[in-house]
């Protein structure tokens, strides 16, 4: 890490028009715009160095974010103001920078201060889905099958609740375990076809 560098933290969400791109392609969107923007990216080292930013958690392909947050390192620091300008002329459609900040070299990595995810899934239109959130709520657990593996869905729900017609889910997302809001809608007995996911905000250690 370059002692004289800086760390911006970028608050920015991922609309519909680009929801099907995957993870990776999301970190290519980034270095793409970066280097376009023509700040002073810190790189790795090694035989094929790499700038040096970091999404705080994968969001799934398909699924939209409100307050997606990544952060990068700068090899010295710049304007907050002229980092903002000339990043948002970089980015694409679908892409909206909300908030653009300084926070110490020295914090922990943004992926192991993620605690809970936030989730709304509309529309739902099935006349018993309230007796199905309070029977999966009270469930003692919810066996699930990911990839070939086992496991149990309960621990990483936190709360699920109705409104309206939307689902509002907050689900675990640490080192231990990530909830799902696909695997709760199966849980449930619904379809995710034709139901917009949409990830209203990430929650951090030091948040709670």
């Amino acid at each position: 890490m370059v002692k004289s560098g800086q760390r911006i933290r970028i608050t920015f969400s991922k609309g519909g028009e680009i929801r099907y791109i995957s993870h990776l392609d999301m970190m290519r969107l980034w270095k793409r715009a970066l280097r376009r923007a023509n700040v002073p990216l810190a790189y790795s080292k090694g035989f094929n160095p790499q700038p040096k930013i970091s999404i705080a958690a994968p969001l799934a392909v398909g699924f939209t974010g409100e307050e997606e947050v990544m952060d990068t390192l700068l090899e010295r620091p710049v304007s907050l103001t002229s980092f903002a300008r000339s990043v948002k002329k970089q980015i694409p459609p679908g892409i909206t920078l909300k908030e653009v900040r300084e926070v110490y070299m020295a914090l922990p990595s943004l992926q192991s201060q993620v605690r809970f995810a936030e989730y709304t899934v509309s529309p739902l239109d099935d006349e018993e889905i309230e007796g199905k959130i309070e029977a999966l709520l009270a469930a003692e657990a919810i066996p699930r099958e990911r990839r070939g593996k086992k496991y149990d869905l309960r621990p990483l729900i936190d709360d699920l609740r109705l409104e309206g017609s939307t689902l509002w889910m907050r689900l675990k997302h640490d080192a231990q375990g990530a909830g799902r809001p696909d695997e709760v809608l199966a849980a449930l007995g619904l379809e995710r076809a034709g139901k917009a996911i949409h990830r209203t905000r990430l929650i951090f250690a030091s948040q709670l």
